[in-house]
């Protein structure tokens, strides 16, 4: 366990592990969501994969949002390339931007989960499908995530040419 962990990144640490454990206890603190794993090994891999969906959300949902709202505005990844081979800082501030982009995503998803809790109340129908309605987003937001990434990859490519 502590040679796979002495292996994340920090980049995984803060925007994957990190907000995974705390998305855990204050989602089973504030819902009736019990997230906490009593298995450290079970434990690690959801909060990572928790944490993964945090980020993602944040990547997918809340980025374009403030954008449009122009709360943010973001460089061109041709430029962000460039500016990253001139100044290692770049990275590093890049990597404290999306720590706190997840960290707004993660209260974000703890607001829409507790509003979901209370939908569900009202409506008894919903009972039973969350492990079905939960696949379906999952599987929609991968599947944007996987797009976003890719295009990530084919300017990278494009941009070192």
């Amino acid at each position: 366990m502590n040679e796979l962990l002495t292996k994340l990144s920090s980049y995984n640490l803060f925007n994957y592990l990190v907000p995974g454990v705390l998305f855990a206890i204050l989602a089973s603190a504030t819902t009736g969501y019990q997230l906490i794993q009593k298995d450290v090994i079970t434990g690690v891999f959801l909060y990572y994969f928790l944490g993964m969906v945090v980020s993602r959300f944040g990547s997918l949902a809340i980025d374009p949002v403030l954008m449009r709202l122009s709360f943010v505005k973001f460089a061109s990844y041709k430029d962000f390339v460039a500016a990253s081979k001139k100044d290692s800082q770049v990275e590093i501030l890049s990597e404290a931007n999306n720590t706190y982009r997840t960290l707004c995503s993660l209260f974000s998803l703890l607001l829409i989960l507790k509003l979901y809790g209370r939908i569900e109340t009202k409506l008894p129908s919903l009972r039973g499908w969350d492990a079905t309605i939960l696949m379906v987003l999952l599987l929609v937001m991968f599947l944007f995530a996987y797009r976003k990434q890719t295009s990530y990859v084919v300017k990278r490519i494009k941009a070192s040419e």
